[in-house]
Order: C-alpha cells, then structure tokens, then sequence
C-alpha cells in the first residue's frame, strides 16, 4: 500500500480513492475540517467509506484556516452562491464570481503538503487526489499546470519520493459517475453539498454538477435512493 487519498466524500474523491484501492491498495485517507458547512458530513461519510474497506482514517483540523477564510463555504454570515445550471459550464463572469465566493486561501496546497509530510515520513508515494476536469475549468488548483508545479517542489520539499496524482484529472463529472459505477466505488456514501443537511440542498454548485452529472449518466443517484450496483 502505497497511496494516501484526500477523502472529502465527494464523487471525484470517492472514485479516486476506489480507484487507487484497486490499483496499489491505500494506507491513509485524510479527511480536513477547516470549519466547512459540510464538514461533519463530510468526516461521516469518509468514516463509513473507510470502515467499508478496511482503511486507516484521519481527520485532521485545520482551525486557523477557518480564522482566515471568509468565503462562503466557511463563512455563516456569506450566502453560499445558487448558479443556474446553464452557468456551470462558464469560464467567465459568474463562473470566475461563483468560484470567488467559495474559495479557501490556498487550501489544496496546503491538504497536498500535508499528506506530503506523512509520505515522506512513511513511505508512502502517492498522494492521490479527486481533481477533476470539469472543476479546473474554473478552480486553477484542480488543474494540471498546478499538480505539475507542486509536484516539482515536492521533489525539493521532500526526501523520500512523493508524488501527487489525479486518477480522475482528465474527466468531468458525467465521466466519473459511470467510471464509478463500472469499479463499484462507494457512491451511497458520498457528499457532495456545502451543507450539512440530512439531505442534499439540490441548489448549490456542487449539488447541481452532481445532479446534472447522474442525469447525463442515465443513472440513479444511488445516495438519493438509487441501488448500489
């Protein structure tokens, strides 16, 4: 076992971590609560996945990052913005505002650096992330340029090899949903709201990718009652 996943419980993470699992196997998922709206979810659901498999599970807070950020994710006092789904497309405008109002100063730099550390202590080489092509349209730390770039300071940052990957780097959301149901990744336990609800808002960002995503998939959101296949 080779891979330390970043596990939020998000589809993209979810297939990630499935898929690393049935490559090299996974010694660590590492969950983060910076003070999120969803973070109790968030740590539930990783918690279940984990036990499922068999897999060490860290939560790790981060509270001075909630201190800092003032976006809406953390934010109470912030609306968490509603986009049309005709906008979830966009690389301008309301996308670039949307993207704004949900974003966490330099938080996957800072989740890669700290698995980085743990790689590097343990021996584990592979820091596997739920990056996604759909998302890094918008959000520049899901793109490639940014897994090459950090990759290259980790070479001078750390002295065991440690490597960030993207199993679903190159996919949108659609794609993921059927690349999931095809390895049997645990989607029933995954969370894709901003909040922590008992069910799904349906009307933040995240929601309207993930349901948009099952829809052009033809299939059942298996968390919303779909059977597990």
């Amino acid at each position: 076992m080779t891979s330390i996943v970043l596990l939020s419980s998000g589809l993209d993470s979810v297939v990630a971590f499935k898929k690393a699992l049935d490559t090299d196997g996974v010694a660590l998922a590492i969950t983060f609560d910076y003070g999120q709206r969803a973070a109790a979810k968030e740590i539930e659901m990783a918690r279940l996945i984990c036990k499922r498999y068999g897999v060490r599970h860290l939560v790790m807070e981060l509270s001075w990052l909630e201190e800092i950020t003032g976006t809406a994710l953390v934010n109470r006092g912030e609306k968490v913005p509603e986009p049309g789904e005709k906008e979830l497309d966009e690389t301008e405008g309301k996308a670039k505002e949307t993207a704004h109002l949900v974003w966490v100063p330099n938080r996957n730099g800072l989740f890669i650096n700290i698995a980085a550390a743990y790689g590097d202590a343990f021996g584990y080489d592979r820091i596997v992330t739920g990056f996604n092509a759909e998302e890094g349209a918008t959000f520049t730390d899901n793109s490639p340029p940014f897994v090459e770039a950090i990759n290259k300071s980790l070479h001078y940052s750390c002295e065991k090899k440690v490597e960030v990957v993207a199993p679903v780097g190159d996919m949108n959301k659609e794609e993921i949903i059927r690349e999931g149901l095809k390895i049997d990744a645990p989607l029933d336990l995954s969370w894709s709201c901003y909040y922590a609800g008992a069910k799904p808002c349906g009307k933040c960002e995240s929601c309207l990718r993930r349901t948009r995503a099952f829809r052009q998939a033809g299939a059942k959101d298996p968390a919303q009652g779909g059977k597990r296949k």
